[in-house]
């Protein structure tokens, strides 16, 4: 056999086995302007960045509200996502504020469904619409069935159970649970959830957020009318501030304790004026689903497996107010 021949048998062989041992190649991303195939990619990837309207129940000045707007707008900078939050407590404008979002070809929604079925038709119009939505807060039991692909929020009714179960076991016997918003079927759940948790005598009582002052009102007449009344829950920070000056005000030595903090409810917590929070953590029902939309435009991930996302509850007392109460004072809790 001549050199030449066996110098080209060994450089064949080197080729080969050098092939072998290498996997297939990760695909090369086509240069901007390099033809035909960045012509392509462009129009088979998604491009530009992502808008998302999250579109809430919330009343002006809710400090609960502006929290869950302080973790998406944290998202969107993050993520290089245009993020833009609007909030009708009517449960009919807040349907065409979704309209509106759907009218405009955002590219992704995030709703709180407080009151499902006034959102229904404009939730299951933005879905046809092609647009991927996410539901947060209210409406778990609702969400896949209008068309979302994940919840994010915290089980009502399992909330609830913890907060009565609170109660009982600081020895409460007759509890007061205090509703904010007419129609909204969280609060409803997680004064259910508190009486099966609580195992004792559960009364509620309606108020109004957008009048504190009656509100206050109304909770003084009620324990000052019922002496027995020796707890009382509130579903929201602010009317836990109402509940602590009514109670205060007849004398009465019923405990509260509450939904949601604030940074009045994480003093009251200190001082021993509120026993506990239950905490949905809502900076994450802000910050994950703007998260979860990018996941989803760009690499189509589907978070939750079918399920929701839970992010509470979490019950802050006087053990781990300290921790909590930094992030409280910062706007993240």
């Amino acid at each position: 056999m001549s050199h030449r021949l066996k110098a080209v048998l060994v450089a064949a062989a080197g080729l080969l086995l050098l092939s072998a041992c290498t996997g297939p190649k990760a695909e090369e991303k086509p240069v901007a302007g390099a033809g035909p195939a960045a012509t392509t990619t462009a129009t088979t990837q998604p491009s530009g960045p992502l808008r998302v309207a999250v579109i809430s129940h919330g009343t002006a000045g809710d400090a609960f509200w502006n929290v869950v707007k302080n973790g998406a707008e944290e998202a969107g900078k993050q993520l290089g996502v245009q993020v833009e939050y609007n909030s009708d407590g009517d449960p009919g404008n807040q349907a065409k504020l979704v309209d509106n979002a759907v009218a405009q070809q955002v590219g992704g929604l995030v709703v709180s469904m407080a009151n499902p079925e006034a959102l229904k038709t404009s939730i299951e119009n933005a879905v046809r619409a092609g647009i991927p939505v996410i539901t947060i807060n209210s409406g778990e039991d609702k969400s896949a069935g209008y068309g979302a692909l994940t919840h994010v929020g915290q089980n009502e009714t399992i909330a609830g159970e913890e907060a009565g179960k609170k109660f009982k076991e600081l020895g409460k016997k007759k509890l007061l649970c205090v509703v904010h918003e007419a129609g909204n079927v969280g609060q409803a759940q997680r004064c259910d959830g508190a009486k099966t948790g609580f195992s004792g005598d559960v009364q509620t009582l309606q108020v109004d957020i957008s009048n504190p002052t009656d509100a206050e009102s109304r909770i003084r007449g009620a324990v000052q009318t019922d002496s027995a009344l020796d707890a009382v829950l509130t579903l929201n920070s602010q009317v836990a501030a109402r509940a602590v000056s009514a109670i205060k005000g007849v004398g009465s030595q019923a405990q509260v304790g509450t939904f949601d903090l604030n940074t009045d409810v994480v003093s009251a917590i200190k001082s021993g004026d509120v026993v506990f929070a239950v905490d949905q953590q809502q900076y994450e029902q802000g910050y994950l689903p703007v998260q979860f939309l990018k996941l989803y435009r760009d690499n189509a991930n589907v978070v939750g497996g079918g399920k929701p996302v839970l992010t509470g509850p979490d019950l802050v007392d006087k053990s781990t107010v300290d921790t909590v109460g930094q992030y409280v004072q910062r706007g993240t809790r």
